[in-house]
């Protein structure tokens, strides 16, 4: 492109001098070549800072490593690998007969602890009646008493002594018929949401069991595809060490990340429009927009461990920001794998007729990539 401006200028300064009949000497040709220097300079140099441009733009993407939570053997692998699947679809089948065992094993055991704790019901009321029948017996004790001691001409001293022993027997029977139904209902009222603590046991051992029965089947997390799948049946699928079976690639907007100069920070804002031409595409550009640029630059970046940070971390200074560009739907893009490299240039509200400049240079540069030897 700076050749080409460079021409441009060589022919305006031609016909400017053929047309003025300009004499050539060394007064006129070196203002003009150190015009043209000065304006070519200046056009390139506000184009660069103005309208920002990178070669380091490359799609990026999200991908989830399939890691068992059981451990089983594998049994099937129904998924095709690169072939779009939907949520829920599933992708490796393991071995479930030692689950499946051990949730028949916990429902006879919740069957059986379930009929315990209805014994439980039986006996409060069982201890209810007891306390009820132990009181009547008590009252009527009481009674018989209070009428002796009425009429003590009428009964002996030991008849009246006799119905106090009768009394006190009375009370302390209904003290433990008492502490029974205290201990009956302590056993039925302390129950968890509403179960028996024994049943509720059971429920969380049964609800774990048949969770661990539903990971026996490998189901896609989201939408997307499995790639570069390696896993056969007759593997072993363990949860640790974490070693994942396969992975699977997200099925989300496609968006690409360029690194771009820091000197370009001020005029890289969300919502410029951007233009972006691919190594794979030749000939072709493609528009966009910029989303935002990431608010930290990778390199400076600090961890907590025991090395304490020196002098080598600030030995480069050149590093790039990261920005986020989104291109409108575009079959031939979406067509192409993901990670492909590209450029892009960014184009801001500044100086915008100098824009012109990089929307030719991006061109040039995307004819340029047919142009390429393999040997």
């Amino acid at each position: 492109m700076e050749m080409l401006i460079l021409l441009t200028y060589t022919a305006i300064c031609v016909f400017i001098f053929k047309l003025f009949k300009i004499p050539l000497n060394k007064w006129s040709v070196p203002t003009a070549v150190l015009g043209g220097v000065v304006l070519v300079g200046a056009m390139v140099l506000a184009m660069n800072y103005n309208h920002p441009f990178t070669r380091k733009v490359r799609q990026v993407y999200v991908v989830t490593p399939i890691v068992p939570e059981v451990r089983a053997r594998v049994l099937e692998v129904p998924v095709t690998p690169n072939t779009p699947v939907k949520k829920g679809d599933p992708l490796v089948i393991l071995d479930d007969t030692r689950y499946q065992a051990r949730v028949a094993q916990l429902e006879a055991q919740l069957a059986d602890t379930s009929q315990l704790a209805q014994g439980n019901v039986a006996s409060v009321a069982e201890a209810r009646a007891r306390v009820a029948q132990v009181t009547a017996k008590r009252d009527q004790a009481v009674r018989t008493l209070r009428r002796y001691e009425g009429a003590l001409s009428a009964f002996s001293k030991q008849q009246v002594d006799t119905q106090r022993e009768l009394v006190t027997a009375a009370n302390a029977d209904l003290q433990a018929a008492r502490a029974a139904l205290a201990k009956a209902e302590t056993q039925l009222n302390g129950s968890v949401d509403g179960d028996d603590p024994a049943v509720a046991a059971i429920k969380a051992q049964l609800d774990e069991a048949r969770f661990d029965l539903e990971n026996t089947i490998i189901r896609a997390p989201v939408d997307g595809f499995v790639t570069q799948l390696a896993v056969r049946p007759g593997m072993m699928a363990v949860p640790l060490p974490l070693k994942p079976l396969a992975n699977f690639v997200n099925s989300e907007k496609r968006r690409y990340v360029g690194a771009f100069r820091q000197q370009s920070l001020l005029r890289l804002q969300a919502g410029n429009e951007a233009e972006v031409t691919f190594t794979s595409l030749p000939g072709q550009v493609f528009t966009g927009k910029l989303v935002e640029v990431l608010p930290t630059i990778a390199e400076a970046q600090l961890s907590a461990g025991q090395q304490l940070v020196g002098g080598e971390a600030f030995r480069r200074m050149d590093n790039e920001a990261l920005a986020i560009i989104e291109l409108e739907p575009n079959d031939s893009v979406d067509a192409l794998p993901m990670g492909v490299s590209a450029q892009a240039a960014v184009y801001s509200e500044h100086l915008h007729h100098v824009a012109i400049i990089r929307r030719i240079l991006l061109r040039m540069m995307s004819w340029q990539h047919y142009l390429y030897v393999d040997h």
